[in-house]
């Protein structure tokens, strides 16, 4: 999969965050990537490997110089 993510985008993940809602935040990219839910503010760390598996979309671009 291409790179079509960047720092403050709001993504969609193929399943559902427990607390129902199944946006994330980027709030940190590297060798890792960290999101943070946009429901309830959970943070987690997947290698990018394993996020770029397991993202679905590019729900809303991060606005430049933000």
């Amino acid at each position: 999969m291409r790179k079509d993510y960047d720092l403050g985008d709001v993504v969609e993940l193929k399943k559902p965050h427990p607390c129902g809602t199944n946006a994330w935040t980027i709030v940190r990219m590297g060798m890792d990537i960290r999101l943070k839910c946009t429901g309830c503010g959970a943070t987690v760390l997947f290698v990018r490997s394993e996020f770029e598996r397991r993202l679905r979309r590019v729900l809303k671009k991060a606005t430049p110089g933000a």
